[in-house]
């Protein structure tokens, strides 16, 4: 598996949400999260299964929010701890800091 073979997907349905990518069969990443209804999210766990850690996977999960906050102009509230410390290395996310 290279790089380029992980995409990320956004899913959402009703309030709720995720960033997966599909490792392989059975394996999946994921960063969940919850919609309020001021337009920010807030992200409340990240998981990456035991074979796939250390390969920055879990990083890729969190850009792409980032990406999309970007693009679509809403703010984030970070629960996970995993995204709480990403964005304390990433002074210059904190305008996406709900």
């Amino acid at each position: 598996m290279t790089d380029t073979d992980l995409t990320v997907v956004r899913e959402e349905s009703g309030n709720r949400g995720r960033y997966v990518i599909h490792l392989a069969p059975g394996f999946e990443a994921e960063m969940t999260f919850r919609k309020a209804e001021n337009g920010t999210i807030t992200i409340d766990h990240t998981g990456v299964p035991r074979e796939y850690e250390g390969r920055g996977i879990a990083a890729k999960l969190v850009n792409k929010a980032i990406e999309d906050a970007r693009a679509e102009g809403f703010k984030i509230t970070p629960l996970c701890s995993y995204v709480v410390a990403q964005f304390r290395r990433h002074p210059d996310w904190s305008d996406l800091l709900a």
